[in-house]
């Protein structure tokens, strides 16, 4: 269930600052999570959207869980919140080789954004999105900057890549782009993205990449709890610290709060949305 919520004042340097949380489990009950998204400081309106949710599919229960980190509008990251999983498991191959069908749905979904009528796609999205199947196979995937972190034994290990442009200049510049580097930015597609793979972005679409990085993992017992995040997270704070922060939290929604707050109280200034799943 969504929640609406605001961190005390005194929290966040006399700022009162909105967010919406929620938490869930699985049907066994073993599996738990909770969410924190929380609106940045920029004069637009919210462009992060998740998913986090079970459900269940040809017997099988799932766990859908995803961050979508919008830019230039919120349209690209609402669709990719209804249709992004819808997609994937039309692929008939899903469930003999998800981590196939996986790709061909995320490059579908970015080829049916590029067609739409009412050109959505003049903005764009990151997406992380995981599928937790039966509790014990983990599908991880993203384009751009939006980030998994699973802890092993208290361990953080990313299992996603930051698609920043200088990861992917080769192929930026093979198809006739650039990348800016210019004093006191980071590093941007023909100077405008700081991200070299998304979905959407008409304008610079022949320069990008929609194909996403793909991880799989088992759930054994050293498998903590994954964190999904956007960028306004991961900006100021590392991979370590987030899960150090998450672990000594038994309530996910809490400890999604809490990364949020952190995250405040370190000055980011971007739309920070954040899921965390506790394996036990």
């Amino acid at each position: 269930m969504d929640r609406l919520c605001c961190f005390n004042s005194s929290e966040i340097s006399g700022q009162q600052i909105s967010c919406t949380s929620g938490k869930g489990r699985s049907t066994q009950g073993q599996v738990t999570f909770g969410y924190s998204l929380v609106k940045g400081k920029a004069d637009h309106p919210m462009e992060d959207y998740h998913v986090a949710k079970f459900v269940t599919m040809q017997e099988h229960e799932l766990g859908l869980f995803a961050i979508f980190d919008g830019h230039l509008g919120d349209a690209v990251p609402a669709y990719l919140q209804k249709n992004l999983f819808r997609n994937i498991f039309k692929e008939e191959e899903f469930w003999v080789d998800p981590g196939k069908s996986i790709p061909k749905a995320y490059e579908k979904t970015d080829e049916d954004i590029l067609a739409q009528t009412t050109d959505i796609a003049r903005g764009g999205s990151t997406a992380v999105t995981a599928i937790l199947i039966n509790g014990k196979r983990l599908w991880v995937a993203n384009l751009g900057d939006s980030r998994a972190v699973i802890s092993r034994g208290g361990q953080a290990l990313q299992m996603t890549v930051d698609h920043e442009p200088n990861t992917d200049r080769a192929t930026i510049e093979g198809k006739g782009g650039f990348v800016s580097n210019m004093p006191g930015d980071v590093p941007r597609v023909n100077g405008q993205l700081a991200v070299s793979r998304a979905f959407g972005d008409k304008s610079l679409k022949s320069h990008l990449r929609s194909d996403p990085y793909v991880q799989d993992t088992t759930i054994d017992i050293n498998a903590d709890l994954l964190i999904l995040a956007s960028d306004g997270l991961w900006k100021v704070m590392s991979n370590q610290e987030a899960v150090d922060i998450a672990k000594k939290i038994k309530d996910p929604q809490k400890a999604a709060k809490q990364l949020a707050s952190e995250a405040l109280k370190r000055d980011s200034k971007d739309d920070i949305s954040c899921i965390v799943v506790r394996f036990r």
